[in-house]
């Protein structure tokens, strides 16, 4: 309990020292709401015509209706959801990669160093919207888990270098000695000892990866290759783009959801942004 306090109050320092921190978390929020919240407040069917074609905003239809006559509010909170998902969930599949690649390498050398650097150097010199985009095309039907899969297997080499050259430090210190001298193998002297001195850079580096996966994914689905029976923010651009929004003047068809990308990934490279500053020494005492 005592320790759930001391989050939750270094939490509330944080956000009152960092503006910046705030304004990132408060639009964060506010998607977050947006995509659980949402159906719930306005439950129109995203997918179903209601025959009224490019109708601008309404009270009825707040923000129009497509070519076909869909609601794009609607189309815009289920869009949301489905994004935020699929940003979240490639995150952590990048993140443990990245931890367990970097994190073992880093800390036992040798052979396995050699070997999972050459790995992740690899993948670190292939293009990755390249990559993507020739694993997407590879499967003519893609599920949301499917581009989850691809987004988390080609995000993950940053990280993991990131955390071999943090390990690398860590691992000389005089608490990781302390660790040996009890008798902790070195698995546990990693997962226990070394890793959670880096909680902060891992949490930064999270964040950072939603944003890479939002916008990738976003970029996919923009040229014909995101998801296929799902509805995300990169998805409504690709009908507007397919079905000329711009050329009719419809507007609020293709504002809102690239407009949402922006301030989405926005968010989270402010938060992460104003993290290193609370976190990280050397950027307090450089800006």
């Amino acid at each position: 309990m005592e320790g759930a306090r001391g989050l939750m109050a270094e939490a509330i320092y944080a956000l009152r020292s960092s503006p910046r921190l705030m304004i990132g978390v408060s639009i964060f929020s506010f998607y977050v709401m947006l995509a659980m919240i949402g159906p719930l407040l306005y439950p129109v069917d995203p997918r179903k015509p209601i025959f009224e074609h490019l109708q601008p905003p309404s009270p009825q239809h707040p923000l129009g209706t497509d070519v076909l006559g869909r609601d794009v509010f609607a189309q815009l909170i289920h869009g949301t959801y489905y994004s935020l998902k699929i940003g979240f969930m490639a995150a952590v599949i990048a993140s443990i990669l990245g931890i367990v690649i970097g994190g073992v390498g880093g800390y036992f050398g040798g052979v396995i160093d050699d070997l999972l650097t050459l790995i992740t150097n690899i993948f670190l010199c292939v293009p990755t919207i390249a990559l993507l985009v020739i694993l997407a095309a590879y499967f003519r039907v893609r599920s949301e888990w499917i581009v989850i899969l691809l987004l988390g297997i080609t995000t993950w080499p940053s990280m993991a270098r990131s955390i071999r050259s943090q390990i690398l430090s860590l691992k000389v210190r005089e608490f990781v000695d302390t660790a040996k001298l009890c008798g902790m193998s070195s698995l546990k002297i990693l997962f226990r000892e070394v890793l959670p001195n880096m909680l902060a850079y891992i949490v930064m580096y999270f964040i950072l990866n939603i944003a890479i996966a939002i916008v990738s994914e976003a970029g996919l689905s923009a040229i014909g290759l995101g998801p296929t029976g799902i509805i995300s923010l990169g998805m409504i651009l690709r009908w507007a783009i397919v079905w000329e929004a711009v050329r009719y003047g419809a507007w609020w068809w293709f504002i809102p959801p690239g407009l949402s990308i922006t301030l989405i990934s926005l968010s989270l490279l402010m938060i992460n942004d104003a993290l290193d500053k609370l976190y990280n020494p050397r950027a307090r005492t450089t800006r």
